[in-house]
């Protein structure tokens, strides 16, 4: 941000001019939820009710959608993060979107791109994971998985899946463990 965007309003400026200008600002570039707009409001001194009557009207015209937003966050962290449901689930929480609405976005998701974008993350780290011996690299690669919100069953299947098809000898990696789902 430039130093002009945080630059303090003078003492006539209207309070609702400057919520207006303070929400574009924050609108420009990318979609925010409304409850991270609500804090950036409430962080600049704007009155919680001045700051709730503008946040409806943006919505109203469709500026603010905690719908769509949640949708599009989930599409493109799952595409460009390979984040899982678990992860996906967290993120939104923290950007204030209901649980109603994060679950929506979350149910567009197909199991079959996630266990894909399982697969394409183990597949960017295999190269270096495989000059490590195998239970280095199982462990590596399946908690890389893990910090990406994959359920354990899905990262020891995708890894040991993936560790195979690179020449790896994986014939007693145990995956029946009853501790483990998928």
């Amino acid at each position: 941000m430039s130093a002009h965007d945080e630059a303090t309003p003078g003492p006539d400026a209207d309070p609702e001019a400057v919520a207006r200008k303070i929400l574009l600002d924050q609108l420009t570039g990318q979609a925010r939820s409304r409850a991270e707009l609500s804090g950036r409001l409430a962080k600049k001194g704007v009155p919680e009710e001045l700051g709730r009557r503008l946040l409806d009207r943006f919505e109203e015209v469709g500026l603010v959608d905690d719908a769509a937003f949640a949708r599009a966050w989930v599409q493109s962290r799952q595409t460009g993060k390979g984040l899982a449901r678990r992860a996906l689930s967290q993120e939104l929480r923290r950007k204030g979107i209901e649980d109603g609405v994060a679950r929506e976005a979350l149910d567009g998701l197909d199991p079959d791109d996630e266990l894909e974008a399982a697969r394409l993350l183990v597949r960017r780290r295999l190269r270096t994971a495989a000059r490590l011996d195998r239970d280095t690299a199982v462990r590596r690669l399946t908690g890389m998985l893990a910090r990406k919100g994959h359920p354990a069953g899905v990262c020891l299947r995708v890894v040991r899946e993936e560790l195979d098809a690179y020449g790896h000898d994986v014939g007693d990696l145990c995956l029946d463990d009853p501790g483990v789902s998928e």
